[in-house]
């Protein structure tokens, strides 16, 4: 399997869609069950092979980074107490990812503004993004599946999923033509389309796999869809020189950006948990049994 080292991870969304949650607090550092969402993303990318993680940031995010850091006064108090559990937990976290890289997206210009920052940092070779609003629930990760399909075709990889036809306005959508077990070689990409306009409902999720040769068709890539630099937008204009390819991965995915998504994730990841799972898969027996 080809090997990807870098993963970058756009975190500079103000998430209003949380709001007030969101007001002093990153829509990353929400938390589902017992870890905020980011630390869910950076252990898919971990357990994908992944060694250095670039985080795009905004003012206000600091506690993204700080998540992953050393902690010496929490460390020391929870040691002096004996929680050895918690101090383990909280070690594991930090040894999590060693290299972490945080660049700053200075104006919010879109996520294709988002990954061009990032060139300096992550140089001319295969780099994934992993946006932190989809949790994937699959085994193995989807980015991993993600890298077998990278290392057999030699091309970018998008994570796709079929949605209802009257929801392909929410999502950059592929058309292409099936060419493996789940993949497909991509023939148009458009972002967030009226349904008239395209036949297909294979819907781009956040999970990518990129050539350095992206950031070329960024540097050109103009405003578009809601007057921001759109990464569907380069990917349309790489594929006419690079072939790009679609996976329609195995396992689900939570849109932990919207309210309803992050409740399914919230219920889905607690009733995995080994600990919580067997008696919060009770309660909701019971309370099925009162709600009926």
């Amino acid at each position: 399997m080809y090997h990807v080292r870098k993963a970058v991870l756009p975190v500079a969304g103000l998430g209003t869609r949380f709001l007030p949650a969101t007001k002093a607090i990153p829509k990353e550092m929400l938390t589902v069950v017992d870890r905020p969402t980011i630390q869910y993303i950076v252990e898919e990318a971990v357990a994908s092979g992944v060694r250095q993680v670039v985080l795009v940031t905004a003012a206000g995010k600091e506690a993204i980074a700080n998540h992953f850091d050393y902690s010496y006064e929490l460390e020391a108090y929870l040691q002096a107490k004996g929680k050895r559990d918690l101090l383990e937990e909280v070690q594991r976290v930090t040894s999590l990812i060693e290299d972490i890289v945080t660049v700053r997206q200075k104006k919010p210009l879109g996520l294709g503004h988002a990954v061009y920052v990032t060139r300096h940092v992550v140089g001319r070779e295969p780099f994934a993004v992993l946006l932190g609003d989809d949790l994937v629930d699959a085994e193995p990760p989807c980015l991993k599946q993600m890298l077998q399909v990278f290392s057999e075709f030699k091309g970018p990889v998008l994570a796709v999923q079929r949605v209802p036809k009257e929801e392909v306005h929410r999502y950059g959508i592929v058309v292409g033509e099936k060419v493996g077990d789940r993949v497909y070689r991509v023939r148009d990409l458009r972002e967030k389309p009226r349904p008239e306009e395209v036949d297909s409902d294979l819907a781009i999720i956040g999970r990518y796999i990129l050539i350095p040769e992206i950031y070329d068709y960024l540097a050109q890539t103009k405003p578009g869809v809601g007057g921001e630099i759109q990464l569907t937008d380069a990917l349309a204009a790489l594929k006419d020189d690079h072939p790009v390819y679609a996976y329609e991965f195995e396992g689900t995915r939570y849109d932990a950006g919207d309210k309803f998504g992050f409740m399914q994730a919230v219920i889905t990841f607690a009733l995995k948990h080994p600990e919580l799972g067997p008696r919060f898969r009770q309660y909701l027996k019971e309370l099925s049994q009162k709600l009926s």
